[in-house]
């Protein structure tokens, strides 16, 4: 992939004032072959000042033909994605006629064969700079304009894109296996909103309050879709029906379709009236409901997107948090008031973690920065602070403001800007005329700063801190609780606590054997506890009644360990002695995970990495135990099962293991679906106890995506040295797709083989060889490489630590790979520090920011 100049905040500027795109054409065939399809584009506009030049944005294998008001330009002045118009008139016509290219990583027009049944399936992801990997554009978000698309596809297939289909399909000249669909013009949308899924669809339709309803899927998993339809249908209606009661303007779009698509490289995408989805939220396998309760807010945060994204657009990436801090507050917010979800808000707590983990990285930027100077650097801002960080925020502002004022002000916001574009001073000047706060104050302490503050009870007062002086506005709630003589705690007192300018809060009196700031875990901030009261946790956690309030001191023992207060081996101990009787799906999930892959693979030294193993399987023995024969439980019982096959290590662990996975159930439930079987063969190849006629005959038994992606992590995952070089040369040299390549450099990570891949050199050579392939193949597969499994993050040494650090050094790496790299760096050497740890470095309760 050849890397493209990113587009500067001030050419797109100088671009605005100059056009006015007044409607686009694209005209896609998807009958010329499997490595290409041909794209035209006609785009009509103005120009302010004629004489003028400009470029328009296309990226082709083969540029054929540029018409610009009927005449014709030279294809070979392309240069870097960009072809140069001169001599504009004040009403232009421009044709474009190319050759595009499919693509294998998500990115630009995505082509997908279905190992189940070979058929064929195609998507596009224009976002953020991908669309003229599809068609020519003007492409920035501030030039919208209504779009009009067709596309040629073999007969059987069907074709969904932004609008409805207008009128029949149309045969194609002297072909009977093709059919070409034209859709209606769309309503001024953004250039990187375009969507197109064709294939052979399985679909199914509904309809609500006047809207077409449609959900979409590729045939082999049509069982899954339709099993789940109408709880994918119930939460999308009432979504919208919270949506139309919080807002005057009514859904602008046409019908609503939901495609979910193979190998998305993020969880989905706004486009208007065509929202995709990854398809692994159809779900082939048994799930808790937090997964379905994650489902249901990816669908309410795309459909936020509707109003907040897609009618009023952000003018520049700067405001990219217009669009996602809004839709993931509103996500939650919306799931946990409309639907039976009603703990959304639990979940809300691990989005909040990612949140604060970024916050702290040296990569951390505002919510709402200053200035994002071109898109490269736009889209790394596509992360825990632009999302959750910023929902964060709009949770205190919404508190700080007041329900009533908050939607006036954001449906005087819509109102005024309506199929347009909007800045951050935009919205602030529709919120301040309804709330009689100091709005614009606020932001500039939450949006304009980077950082986050701790708070901390400390000589009768809360105190805020933060690294960088800079100490934010919070409407909380402190808890206090005091223990009953049979062990149990009961709630003393919840007061509500306003900190504004810095000034500290008086704590209430009788404070509580226990007191907890934030109790119903409203701010974002580190929460710190007096020595009493962590006491009082390390006793008795589990027998706090409020699952809210677990959550934060669970929270707050996670950052302490981040923070080199809390050694790993003293957060072990807490899960061993409280999860077993935790009741919270949400919580034993989120602390497992934290337990197993942060606590257990990173911050203990390896020699110590079996006991802590041992400690989480009996944990998750216990959770089987208490909930066996319990109907309700079935979501934990999932829950502690993954985590017992992920903590098993013994010859007997081992020998239960094969016996399951001949049995096909685990005794007292669940049966071993797909995912588990695959989960628990991954295990067995981890420690040599299965290996390739154990994943041919487990991919043979279930041909489909789940068993390539299987397959490939298993492979990798074998203690042998052919099977990790093998791997490793189709990860870095090879064409693997984006989820092949991520389940294959995952399954080479494997904590119980560091000494082989330590002597195969594995974890050093990984820097340089991400630099050569993110080069070679584009920012996606560098941000698969950066991901948690695609990095070594269980290599916390001090040398492949430096090994990280030269790479980073290199000036000509690329940004996605920088940006990645910056972050898990940081995550690694918080790893190498907590390795020295073996009691707490600080009492929790005492002074000092990291």
């Amino acid at each position: 992939m050849i890397p493209m100049p990113a587009l500067t905040r001030t050419e797109a500027e100088g671009r605005r004032r100059l056009l006015d795109v007044r409607c686009v054409s694209v005209d896609l065939d998807l009958t010329v072959g499997a490595e290409v399809f041909r794209s035209v584009t006609v785009i009509s506009f103005g120009c302010r000042t004629p004489g003028a030049e400009t470029f328009v944005d296309i990226k082709p294998a083969e540029l054929r033909r540029v018409v610009l008001n009927g005449r014709e330009l030279d294809p070979g002045a392309l240069a870097e994605g960009r072809f140069p118009l001169e001599g504009l008139a004040a009403d232009n016509q421009l044709v474009v006629e190319a050759d595009m290219a499919y693509s294998r990583t998500g990115e630009g027009m995505h082509r997908y064969v279905d190992p189940a049944d070979g058929e064929v399936y195609v998507y596009t992801q224009a976002f953020l700079d991908e669309g003229p990997r599809i068609f020519a554009a003007f492409d920035q978000p501030d030039l919208k304009a209504p779009y009009e698309v067709a596309v040629t596809a073999p007969a059987e297939w069907t074709v969904v894109a932004n609008a409805d289909a207008a009128g029949e399909r149309e045969p194609v000249a002297d072909r009977v296996d093709a059919a070409r669909t034209r859709f209606a013009p769309t309503v001024p949308i953004s250039s990187y909103l375009v969507c197109v899924v064709a294939g052979p669809l399985h679909s199914v339709r509904s309809e609500h309050d006047g809207i077409p309803l449609g959900l979409h899927c590729r045939r082999s998993l049509a069982p899954y879709l339709d099993a789940d339809a109408e709880e994918l249908l119930a939460v999308t209606r009432q979504c919208f029906d919270a949506y139309h009661a919080l807002f005057r303007q009514r859904y602008p779009f046409a019908g609503y379709d939901q495609c979910f698509v193979p190998e998305f490289n993020v969880g989905a995408m706004e486009n208007p009236g065509c929202v995709t989805l990854r398809d692994t939220f159809l779900f082939r396998s048994a799930v808790p409901d937090t997964e379905r309760e994650h489902r249901a807010i990816v669908v309410a945060h795309e459909m936020a997107h509707m109003w907040f994204g897609d009618l009023v657009t952000m003018r520049w990436w700067d405001d990219l948090w217009l669009n996602e801090s809004f839709a993931e507050y509103m996500g939650f917010r919306v799931i946990a008031d409309a639907t039976r979800f009603t703990d959304a808000w639990t979940g809300f707590a691990a989005t909040k973690a990612w949140g604060r983990d970024a916050d702290q990285r040296p990569s951390t930027h505002p919510v709402a920065p200053e200035a994002v100077a071109d898109t490269a650097a736009a889209l790394q801002n596509f992360d825990g602070i632009s999302y959750a960080k910023g929902a964060a925020a709009l949770r205190q502002l919404v508190a700080w403001l007041g329900d009533e004022a908050f939607f006036e002000g954001v449906n005087r916001h819509f109102d005024a800007h309506a199929f347009g574009n909007a800045t951050l001073d935009d919205l602030l000047q529709s919120l301040a005329g309804s709330g009689g706060r100091d709005v614009h104050g606020w932001a500039e302490l939450w949006l304009r700063t980077t950082g986050l503050d701790t708070l901390r009870p400390a000589g009768g007062v809360l105190r805020q801190t933060s690294a960088d002086g800079v100490l934010r506005p919070h409407r909380i709630t402190i808890g206090g609780y005091d223990r009953m003589p049979d062990g149990t705690l009961m709630s003393r007192h919840r007061t509500p606590v306003e900190l504004q300018d810095g000034k500290e809060a008086v704590l209430p009196e009788p404070r509580g054997e226990l007191l907890v700031p934030d109790v119903t875990d409203l701010a974002f901030a580190k929460i710190r506890l007096d020595e009493g009261s962590w006491d009082v946790v390390r006793e008795s956690l589990g027998q706090v009644p409020d699952e809210l309030a677990r959550v934060v001191l669970w929270n707050s023992a996670r950052d302490q360990v981040r923070d080199g207060e809390l050694s790993a081996a003293a957060y072990l101990e807490l899960v061993a002695a409280h999860l077993p009787g935790e009741s919270s799906v949400h919580l034993v999930q989120d602390v497992l995970a934290f337990a197993r892959t942060v606590a257990a693979d990173q911050y203990l030294p390896p020699e110590h990495r079996p006991d802590a193993l041992a400690r989480l399987g009996e944990v998750c023995r216990a959770l089987l135990r208490r909930t066996e024969g319990a109907a309700a439980a079935v979501g934990l019982r999932l829950v502690a099962v993954r985590g017992l096959i992920d903590a098993a290590a013994t010859p007997v662990e081992q020998a239960e293991l094969r016996e399951w996975l001949a049995e096909g159930a685990v005794p007292g439930g669940p049966e071993l679906d797909p995912a588990l079987r695959w989960q628990l063969l991954l295990r067995l190849c981890v420690l040599g106890a299965a290996g390739e006629a154990e994943i041919t005959a487990e991919a043979e038994r279930d041909p489909s995506a789940t068993s390539s992606e299987g397959a490939a992590r298993c492979r990798a995952a074998r203690p042998d040295r052919d099977a990790k070089l093998a791997a490793w040369e189709a990860v870095f040299t090879g064409e693997l797709s984006n989820y092949l390549l991520a389940a294959t450099i995952d399954g080479v990570w494997q904590p119980e083989q560091y000494q082989l891949l330590d002597e195969l050199g594995l974890p050093e050579r990984f820097f340089a060889d991400a630099g050569a392939v993110a080069a070679r193949r584009g920012a996606a597969v560098a941000r698969l490489l950066t991901s948690a499994g695609g990095f070594p993050a269980y290599a916390a040494t001090a040398e492949v630590l430096a090994a990280g650090e030269r790479e980073l050094g290199r000036e000509e790496l690329g940004v996605a790979l920088r940006r990645g790299l910056t972050d898990r760096l940081d995550d690694l050497r918080r790893a190498v520090r907590g390795r020295t740890l073996v009691e707490p470095a600080v009492e929790p309760g005492a002074e000092g920011e990291r």
